[in-house]
């Protein structure tokens, strides 16, 4: 899922961008309630036919969207490369070298990486149990268009994840994709009416344990001929799953799309439920020992389906697993909205799609605490795993930690007849801070804020935590990589150093 708070919302405004328009950057910040067609938004919860191998994987387009090849004689200070493909820098590029060099780290195609060998579950999941079904993607170019990871997906023209705060911009005509759905009408519209796409995808965000910019998605979508629609069965579970649906499908609350009838969102949405049950057995029965009773594993697996919001899915639906003794919410999906089928050129079909956060799962079943570790090529990490099977991670010597507060008083705020807001965004801040310290910084929070009543400027307090998951750090060490950290903030943000 794409979290967002209800305050500090950027609103969106078309400005002049070297003689052209353009509608990313935001010029001023309000105070916004969250309604269903601004809050969550992403899965969290990033080619032609073949009958041969539908389950090969394949990449689409053989070059990410206009890339200009590397050269040695470019001027590095105005393109940037990423994933080999190397793009022209102007005022709206923000993708820092560090988030550039991700991208052809492909950890998801590393067998013993949990974040493969997680992928290549489900793949080997659809693969036996939908044979001859479902065609994979798992490398497709990270760089796309607004377009692509926005417009297509129905998200509103002022959806606040379209911002440069929280969307890594190539130019101002590219992205870095921020969830694998950026491709899913691209891969219809070459004739893909059924697949599996995993891909890594880039989101300005905080930092702590559990978050960094750049993580991985998995995703999949079917479609049916609405003419061809068969009738199914009575849904059967078997006696390994306990199902609870909490759904409201068809009511306001998650109403169907009014070009479908009801009967045929019934079906596509009862095929869309077998099918993830099936998964989330296979996946998650064999790590609690479901039908194991005599080994103290329980007899069924627990699975529940509630309503919530996509805007390319209705109804949609969020599926939760029981696990460790608390409700893990693990994907986000829905019957797929007609306007995206339609646009694919696929009106004459109905379908569904759900997605999933690879990384997320990886940390509740291989037992790992920090989301750096994924990213780690620290021969103790890797050397725990093996494909193909889930092992829970075994902690090695931890490294102590090293805190440093920085503490600075806010930009001053521009006014006008509605705001006078600090033009200060914290997403900045923490951009900063993993460009001049990278994965030397465990997390990041805000421990202090005060508005001296004198003068009504504003000053945070933010308290660093330094601490490498492969070495010991010194203190000399982090005291310059701190100090280039309040050096780049002052430059960059206009923040005034206490």
């Amino acid at each position: 899922m794409y979290p967002f708070n209800a305050s500090s919302v950027r609103l969106l405004s078309t400005i002049k961008c070297s003689n052209r328009v353009m509608t990313m950057c935001p010029v001023k910040r309000i105070d916004v309630e969250m309604t269903p067609s601004n809050r969550s938004s992403t899965w969290d919860s990033r080619s032609l036919f073949s009958t041969q191998n539908r389950f090969a994987s394949s990449a689409i387009s053989g070059q990410a969207p206009e890339a200009k090849q590397s050269s040695d004689s470019q001027d590095q200070t105005s393109t940037i490369t990423i994933a080999g493909s190397t793009y022209t820098r102007d005022d709206c590029t923000n993708v820092p070298g560090s988030i550039a060099a991700a991208a052809s780290r492909r950890i998801h195609h590393l067998p013993t990486n949990p974040v493969g060998i997680f992928r290549r579950l489900v793949e080997k999941h659809f693969r036996t149990c939908h044979t001859n079904v479902f065609r994979t993607f798992d490398d497709i170019h990270p760089v796309v268009t607004p377009k692509a990871n926005f417009d297509t997906l129905l998200f509103p023209s002022d959806h606040p994840s379209r911002g440069p705060s929280d969307t890594y911009y190539v130019n101002r005509d590219l992205i870095l994709r921020t969830h694998s759905s950026a491709h899913q009408a691209q891969l219809l519209a070459q004739g893909n009416t059924d697949f599996l796409l995993t891909a890594d995808v880039y989101r300005r965000d905080e930092i702590d344990r559990s978050h960094y910019p750049a993580f991985h998605q998995m995703e999949g979508v079917r479609t049916f001929a609405r003419d061809e629609l068969p009738p199914l069965p009575p849904l059967s579970l078997g006696p390994s799953i306990e199902l609870i649906d909490e759904t409201s499908a068809g009511s306001s609350k998650n109403p169907i799309q009014s070009v479908h009838t009801k009967e045929e969102s019934a079906l596509v949405a009862a095929d869309l439920k077998r099918t993830l049950n099936g998964m989330l057995l296979d996946i998650f029965g064999p790590l609690l020992g479901v039908g194991k009773e005599s080994v103290g594993g329980p007899s069924q697996l627990k699975i529940r389906w509630v309503d919530a919001y996509f805007p390319f899915t209705a109804p949609s639906y969020e599926v939760e697993v029981w696990y460790q003794g608390k409700w893990l919410e693990v994907l986000g999906s829905g019957v797929t909205r007609q306007e995206i089928l339609d646009g694919a050129g696929h009106s004459d079909r109905v379908g569904w799609a759900f997605g999933l956060g690879i990384e997320r799962l990886a940390m509740v079943l291989f037992r790992i605490p920090d989301i750096r570790l994924f990213w780690s090529g620290d021969d103790r990490f890797l050397s725990q795993f093996e494909e193909g099977k889930v092992t829970e991670f075994k902690a090695y010597s931890k490294y102590p930690a090293c805190y440093k507060d920085v503490s600075f008083w806010l930009p001053s705020a521009i006014r006008d007849d509605k705001s006078a807001k600090s033009t200060f965004v914290e997403n900045d801040f923490m951009e900063i801070v993993r460009d001049e310290a990278g994965d030397l910084v465990e997390d990041v929070a805000m421990v202090d804020e005060f508005t001296n009543p004198t003068t009504n400027r504003t000053s945070r307090c933010y308290r660093i935590n330094y601490r490498s998951m492969d070495r010991n750090l010194t203190n000399d060490e982090i005291n310059v990589l701190h100090r280039a950290i309040e050096k780049r903030a002052e430059v960059d943000l206009g923040v005034e150093v206490r």
